[in-house]
């Protein structure tokens, strides 16, 4: 069914619609076109009428202060509330499989892989950039077409709730959740609550279609089929090898490669492996999909500038994401005469940040790194146990950073991890 035969259902006496027919989904009404379905969030309100003059089908909106008579132009009560209503509905009546993504660290990643290996056999959408939350999900379903036979999407929360509404939303019909770290424990307190909080996708997918990873201490009970490299889980990871090209293990007897590092991404990879394998796909299928892979960026992403290589890891970081960082680190690139890390604060962590920052020193003390960088509020707690550390520096300006990098004569290859919000990427630019 299309969006427009739903729309022709909501409102049976409105008369535009049944010559109508929508081209496009948008929330930003700088990206309209002719056909578009606009929906006006927050201070998407006051662009109502422009959106109409550039051609736009239908907007919808949820200001009561404004007073548009033209009939492309659709009041509701909330219009994050409509746009749910509306993806709920539009896949239901799809004949779409989808796959539901979630946990501390590796969703994205792992989407991507799922993503990649699905698509060597069906029709497959996932979802884009950071679209993975009450607003973003919705308006991934509703993007896609309907003769797509699977999507992808990544389910992030911050709170209680948050999974729970967006499976009501979406009806995943498989589920992966990667782990269960330090992330958001500024809301939710404790891994516990991360565990509880992540599990809502649990009650909506049936344990013969959950893939988990069941090496982590919160998952190894939970009915699914589990991942990992413990002698216990349904696919065992075994001979894992890597160089500077990627990455390669086994996992039922089968040999695969992916062309990013780091035993993590293994896990990860592993995950698109059994779903593959679950859904029908041939061997050769999934080998071909995780060779092909392509990472969503800033995750472990080799940018070449001059005579440096940066590994951008900087979408977001928090204990274990920038533990297992420094450790993938360590491991490559040894031929280098340079090797630097750039580290910068792990952020919604809570209370305990000032313990988990300065936890990070132990992985510095045997790290193979000639420097280490540290920038931000968080870090320069971390700062004041590795004063006597002649490799580790302190920086409050990221600027600074760039100009001792670019003031080094040797080959450097540099590592940038730290959360979102420090936006360390812009010490490459």
């Amino acid at each position: 069914m299309k969006i427009i035969d739903l729309l022709r259902d909501y409102f049976p006496g409105k008369k535009i619609l049944e010559s109508m027919d929508i081209t496009d989904i948008c929330m930003d009404s700088r990206e309209i076109k002719k056909g578009s379905l606009f929906f006006a969030i927050k201070g998407g309100n006051k662009h109502v009428e422009e959106a109409i003059k550039k051609g736009a089908a239908l907007a919808v909106y949820d200001s009561k202060n404004l007073l548009i008579s033209d009939e492309r132009a659709i009041f509701t009560e909330d219009t994050v509330s409509f746009m749910q209503k509306l993806a709920r509905d539009y896949r239901k009546s799809n004949g779409i499989k989808v796959v539901a993504i979630t946990g501390s660290n590796g969703k994205t990643t792992t989407k991507d892989m799922v993503y990649s290996v699905l698509s060597q056999r069906f029709r497959t959408q996932k979802t884009q950039g950071n679209h993975n939350n009450h607003i973003g999900l919705p308006y991934t379903i509703l993007k896609a077409q309907p003769e797509d036979e699977v999507m992808v999407l990544e389910m992030g929360m911050s709170g209680f709730g948050e999974i729970d509404l967006l499976c009501t939303i979406a009806l995943p019909d498989y589920g992966i959740i990667t782990n269960i770290g330090e992330s958001h424990l500024e809301y939710l307190q404790n891994k516990e609550n991360v565990f509880k909080a992540k599990g809502e996708l649990l009650k909506y997918v049936d344990n013969q279609n959950t893939i988990i990873f069941g090496d982590d201490h919160y998952l190894k009970n939970v009915p699914g089929i589990k991942v990992g490299y413990g002698d216990e889980n349904t696919f065992k990871i075994s001979e894992f090898i890597e160089s500077d090209k990627g990455a390669e293990f086994k996992l039922g007897g089968k040999t695969y490669r992916i062309p990013v590092n780091g035993e993590h991404n293994v896990i990860n990879a592993s995950f698109a492996v059994a779903l593959g394998l679950k859904m029908g796909l041939a061997v050769s299928e999934i080998e071909k999909g995780l060779e092909e892979l392509e990472l969503t960026p800033m995750r472990f992403q080799k940018i070449e500038k001059g005579k440096n290589l940066y590994i951008n890891d900087a979408y977001n970081a928090n204990p274990t994401s920038m533990k297992l960082a420094i450790e993938t680190f360590d491991k490559l690139y040894n031929d280098r005469s340079c090797k630097i890390m750039v580290l910068g604060d792990m952020l919604e962590l809570g209370e305990k940040s000032e313990e988990y920052h300065k936890g990070i020193k132990d992985y510095l003390d045997k790290s193979k790194a000639e420097y280490i960088f540290l920038y931000g509020n968080e870090m320069e707690k971390l700062w004041s146990l590795c004063q006597e550390d002649e490799r580790v520096y302190y920086f409050k300006d990221k600027n600074l950073i760039s100009e001792k990098i670019e003031s080094m004569e040797e080959k450097s290859i540099i590592l940038l991890k730290g959360s979102r919000g420090m936006k360390l990427e812009e010490i490459i630019k």
